[in-house]
């Protein structure tokens, strides 16, 4: 096969980008990510400093969960009966309200560990919002084809943020402390919301119900009656709540690297960098056809990579099989995300993603309070390296045990 060839087929499909409005929103976000990078290790180094405890750094978990359980399905509702655009914008600018009430507390000095918490879940609920608006822009604007490369596209600005934001922070916290850190989240997020003011106007298609409790039981009744997309939601869960061990991450630094702010950064940015290493090779995705089992392999590989890392001691080791795990992490999110968005007609598209956002932000927040509670119970290196092996068992156990998902075959 010649080399060309070779790289068309396995590295990242950029075709998306060709689209002037999706570029404005892949580019706005791209920005946006590295600030947001930034304030969720700042947000956890103070939570951590003020405290000492894993424990109310896996509360920040929880601060977050409670408003993406309720406004992630009614911000859903909301994505299938209003303008998307202008769902966008008003969800952006609540985000970016939160970062700038970060950012005060920090300028004024108040060290209140209850007021992180709760600038949290106000930003909780912006992000609420947003993504199930944004989750169903990308089959508007985009051919149905160009989906699945603009989901990998999507991982990579997810990834390259969640790289370069920890970077960044390590080097501010160790050099200026927590206000600058928090003042270049607050400038980098307007990217993204000018990306939003530049949108075309997105009314709903189809059939609209009236946003409400009504509406978003009828999406979680559609999810209900498709095993296949069931499943798909609970080998997520499986992942994130076992294994994510992202509340643990300031405890590990403190107990293995002297509590480096550099350390931080590198052991933050980890998984980010294998979804970003897995993104640019993403080309092979869309050719996977039994993506019930590769889901599941791909979960069980992913829990096993992370126990691994909880038992290695050196900071470059720990770093490389967080990004084993990164990999595993963005491929099973590119076929969960692809399959949601193609599946359901445009007037439910609102409601799956919120469904999908609340699982997909909402796992990682219920991760972090297991892994703080579990931290506390058991110490940190068995919170980190149990939780891991838990999630593999139960992943190949949960995911083969369904023949309807076992036997799934993409299109």
């Amino acid at each position: 096969m010649a080399i060309g060839e070779l790289v068309k087929r396995h590295l990242i499909d950029i075709r998306p980008l060709g689209v002037p409005t999706y570029r404005r929103l892949w580019s706005g976000q791209a920005i946006a990510n590295i600030g947001i990078g930034v304030t969720v290790v700042a947000v956890s180094k103070q939570v951590w400093d003020l405290t000492q405890s894993s424990f109310w750094v896996g509360l920040l978990g929880l601060a977050n969960l409670i408003p993406l359980l309720v406004f992630g399905l009614w911000g859903g509702a909301f994505a299938d009966a209003v303008d998307r655009r202008r769902l966008l914008i008003t969800s952006s600018l609540i985000s970016w309200g939160a970062t700038l009430f970060i950012l005060a507390q920090a300028l004024l000095g108040l060290g209140n560990v209850y007021l992180l918490l709760l600038a949290s879940a106000v930003s909780a609920t912006g992000f609420a919002m947003t993504s199930p608006a944004r989750g169903a822009i990308i089959p508007r604007i985009l051919p149905a084809e160009l989906v699945p490369a603009a989901n990998a596209l999507n991982s990579l600005v997810f990834g390259f943020g969640a790289i370069v934001g920890p970077m960044i922070a390590g080097v501010l916290l160790a050099w200026q402390g927590y206000p600058l850190a928090y003042a270049v989240d607050a400038v980098l997020f307007t990217a993204s919301l000018y990306a939003a003011i530049r949108l075309p106007e997105l009314l709903p298609m189809g059939e609209i119900q009236r946003p409400g409790w009504r509406s978003v039981i009828d999406g979680l009744r559609y999810i209900a009656t498709g095993p296949v997309l069931l499943m798909s939601f609970v080998v997520d869960i499986i992942a994130m709540v076992f294994a994510l061990p992202r509340a643990l991450i300031p405890q590990a630094v403190a107990e293995r690297f002297d509590g480096s702010p550099i350390a931080l950064g590198w052991l933050s940015a980890g998984m980010a960098i294998g979804a970003v290493l897995g993104a640019l090779g993403s080309g092979w995705l869309g050719r996977v056809r039994r993506q019930g089992v590769a889901l599941t392999v791909t979960i069980a590989l992913w829990g096993l990579s992370v126990a691994a890392a909880g038992l290695a001691q050196q900071l470059w080791l720990m770093v490389v099989l967080m990004a084993v795990g990164g990999v595993a992490d963005m491929v099973s999110s590119v076929w969960r995300q692809s399959i949601l968005q193609l599946h359901a007609p445009d007037e439910m598209r609102g409601r799956m993603q919120g469904a999908f956002m609340v699982v997909v932000a909402g796992g990682p927040r219920l991760g972090d309070l297991r892994a703080g509670l579990t931290a506390v119970w058991f110490g940190m290196t068995w919170a980190w390296v149990g939780g891991g092996l838990a999630c593999a068992i139960a992943v190949l156990v949960v995911g083969l045990s369904v023949p309807s998902f076992r036997n799934y075959r993409a299109g």
